[in-house]
């Protein structure tokens, strides 16, 4: 994936207005091929753009090429961020890891397992993954450091590790169904509490 950024939303020159009808149609188009099994690497701007009932050339005159669509579609399947209160360092944790692996569009659970080879073997997909989830651990981070900064956590804690230690769980747990017997809508709650009495100042 050599052009990370999307060419979508960005300033155009003056000219035809772009049609955000044909936008969602490609965005969809994008979405639907790899819910119906096709991989990363097999997925064509031919293909589509025949999905979506459009030329290539309405395509690429949106993005730089198939890395920035798959970025925008992926994006899109993932949704709105969460955005933390700032008033209670649990409170905001709940919010984050409630939100690790749960998607409201029913394809998620279809393209997400599908994502883990292809970011697996190839570094240009690995890059693509790590850009769309990065602002994500951001916004853990901040609240983690923010819980040390007011004496609520230990200040000796590794932030990156407790990060890992809050959405493992619900990663394996949404993504690959690992254990039917975990209740889901008790999960964030028993993650974040039992990682918080690890790492709470004392």
């Amino acid at each position: 994936m050599s052009d990370m950024t999307s060419t979508a939303g960005a300033p155009r020159s003056p000219g035809r207005p772009r049609s955000i009808r044909a936008d969602e149609a490609i965005i969809e188009a994008t979405l639907d091929l790899l819910a119906e099994g096709s991989t990363v690497e097999a997925l064509s701007i031919e293909a589509i753009a025949t999905r979506a009932g459009v030329g290539k050339a309405t395509i690429y005159r949106r993005w730089a090429g198939k890395d920035a669509l798959l970025l925008d579609a992926l994006r899109r399947l993932k949704g709105i961020m969460p955005q933390p209160a700032g008033h209670s360092v649990r409170d905001d944790l709940l919010l984050l890891v409630g939100a690790v692996g749960q998607n409201v569009d029913p394809r998620a659970a279809k393209i997400m397992p599908c994502l883990v080879p292809a970011v697996n073997r190839s570094p240009d997909q690995y890059q693509l993954y790590q850009t769309i989830i990065e602002p994500r651990r951001q916004l853990m981070r901040e609240v983690l450091r923010r819980g040390i900064d007011e004496g609520l956590l230990r200040p000796d804690i590794d932030v990156e590790v407790t990060m890992a230690l809050l959405t493992g769980p619900m990663l394996i747990q949404r993504v690959l169904q690992w254990n039917p017997e975990l209740d889901e809508r008790n999960l964030p709650t028993q993650v974040v509490d039992g990682v918080l009495d690890g790492i709470r100042a004392r």
